[in-house]
């Protein structure tokens, strides 16, 4: 009897394991709130970021319709969404003043860093010096330091973010949208890091 209480019974326990709590991370507004960022580190006329045209058909459009349809709601297994269009916000006291100081620190020894070629955004968010031969020996002293506090600032600023949008686990996923988005909105000339190897926009 006790077994057949139990087989009655297992569907439904089945199908409320079935239930997700999908919290996703809301890629593009992250994007919108890096570029916001950037912009006010380097510039609003920065270069403006390449779209890559979506291919049609085939896999990428099956991709596609899941991303648009929740194929498990459509078989009666629902997905419990924590915040149904989530915002990135970075607007606090703290990232207001990581900005400034990046901002500062950038018009004041920075950029004329990446002017010169010493300077590049690595694949990861930060900046990194690439090439010392390029700054004159009296500035390498003060442009080391720079970069220093530079991605001291950096490396809070993902994580503020994250924390002050309640996820702290999405500061991985914050650090690879402002490491793409200091890239797209890199002058012509500047050099990044892509796969590897040294690129110059």
């Amino acid at each position: 009897m006790k077994n057949k209480g139990f087989l009655a019974t297992a569907p439904a326990i089945v199908l409320t394991a079935c239930v997700t709590i999908n919290v996703y991370f809301p890629a593009a507004e992250a994007k919108e709130a890096a570029k916001e960022f950037v912009e006010g580190v380097i510039g609003a006329d920065a270069a403006p970021a390449v779209k890559a045209t979506p291919k049609s058909g085939g896999m990428s459009a099956m991709l596609n319709m899941q991303r648009r349809v929740d194929l498990w709601s459509v078989i009666g297994i629902g997905s419990a969404y924590a915040q149904s269009k989530p915002d990135i916000t970075i607007r606090t006291p703290a990232i207001q003043a990581i900005q400034s100081r990046m901002s500062s620190r950038f018009d004041a020894t920075l950029r004329a860093g990446f002017d010169a070629g010493a300077l590049g955004f690595s694949a990861d968010g930060m900046v990194v010096v690439r090439n010392a031969d390029k700054l004159a020996l009296k500035d390498r002293v003060a442009v080391n330091a720079a970069v220093a506090d530079d991605n001291r600032d950096r490396k809070a600023l993902y994580r503020e973010v994250a924390v002050a949008n309640d996820h702290p686990e999405w500061e991985a996923q914050i650090r690879e949208v402002f490491a793409r988005q200091w890239i797209d909105s890199a002058r012509s000339g500047w050099w990044y890091q892509s796969g590897g190897d040294w690129k110059q926009k």
